[in-house]
């Protein structure tokens, strides 16, 4: 995946929880990226996954017009922002208040809430296992991943 003047961003996308995302370390250098505690790793044994793109789940609580779009979603461990929703295909309409959806983006900002700039949103609300189980596939993934 491609960003913003040249710059080459990691792919595919980590599935992350908002949570890790406030509480990320930046990494310096170019493309820009973060460091981020894994998902259930409570002794912090593993090491941190070096993310720049996303996958996030969560509910839509608000939809605004700026930013071609804002969304305020919320996953089992807090809000987050994705901006440029409106500018992404995505299908039927999936920015509906109450909606569950899938986003894909490039991380703009972790801090005081994690912001994203979509490149893909997909209306998850059809099937109550994919909100169920989030959380614990993101921990399965981080715990797999090397």
């Amino acid at each position: 995946m491609a960003g913003g003047g040249g710059c080459r961003l990691q792919s595919p996308p980590s599935k992350v929880l908002s949570e890790q995302l406030r509480a990320a370390a930046t990494r310096t250098g170019l493309p820009a990226a973060w460091l981020l505690h894994r998902a259930g790793d409570s002794d912090g044994g593993r090491a941190p996954l070096d993310v720049s793109v996303v996958w996030m789940q969560g509910t839509v609580l608000d939809v605004r017009p700026e930013h071609n779009t804002s969304l305020q979603l919320l996953d089992e461990t807090g809000t987050f922002t994705v901006v440029g929703a409106g500018g992404v295909p995505h299908g039927r309409p999936c920015t509906n208040r109450g909606n569950y959806v899938m986003v894909m983006g490039v991380v703009q900002s972790c801090r005081p809430e994690p912001v994203v700039r979509a490149v893909k949103v997909t209306d998850l609300s059809g099937n109550p296992l994919h909100k169920s189980m989030w959380k614990l596939e993101v921990e399965d993934l981080q715990q797999n991943m090397p």
